[in-house]
């Protein structure tokens, strides 16, 4: 079965033919187009990158390139809570290797997977900017700091209700 190429609406492509004018080149109207789409299809996939590549006059390697290199773009389907624990050097010396096995366990998955009912996604991050209050974890748009297997175990049972 084919899926229908993703397209924007005449409100979107108004909106960014006027940014268009602002940027010097396309290629760098690449990052607020893919923020865009984000909005719009809800997530980053192939097809959403061939419409960016379009859109930005530029190959869709060089959309994958950067749709990759930043954590904050969805390049899977929205599942209702994507858990990114944190392992960068700061995370990791307080506890966060804990943290993300903790989690593993709990929530029958590895970090990179999903659960089978599409409820949870685990992935490891390589910072999350909260060094200070390690360990940390995001869980879709909020943080969660100075964590401890309890407080995980709370979170989850206040989410899998």
């Amino acid at each position: 079965m084919k899926t229908e190429k993703p397209r924007w609406s005449a409100a979107r492509a108004e909106e960014i033919e006027a940014l268009r004018r602002r940027y010097p080149t396309d290629h760098a109207l690449l990052l607020p187009v893919l923020w865009m789409a984000q909005r719009d299809f809800g997530w980053i996939s192939h097809e959403v990158m061939e419409l960016a590549a379009e859109t930005c006059r530029t190959s869709p390697a060089h959309v994958y390139s950067l749709a990759t290199f930043y954590t904050m773009f969805e390049l899977e389907k929205p599942i209702r809570y994507h858990i990114q624990v944190c392992n960068n050097l700061s995370c990791s010396l307080t506890g966060s290797e804990g943290i993300l096995a903790h989690l593993e366990k709990r929530l029958g998955i590895r970090a990179g997977e999903a659960t089978a009912d599409g409820r949870f996604r685990l992935t490891a991050v390589e910072c999350l900017a909260s060094c200070g209050t390690g360990p940390a974890m995001q869980v879709n748009d909020a943080y969660y700091e100075n964590l401890t297997l309890e407080t995980v175990d709370a979170l989850l049972e206040e989410w899998m209700k």
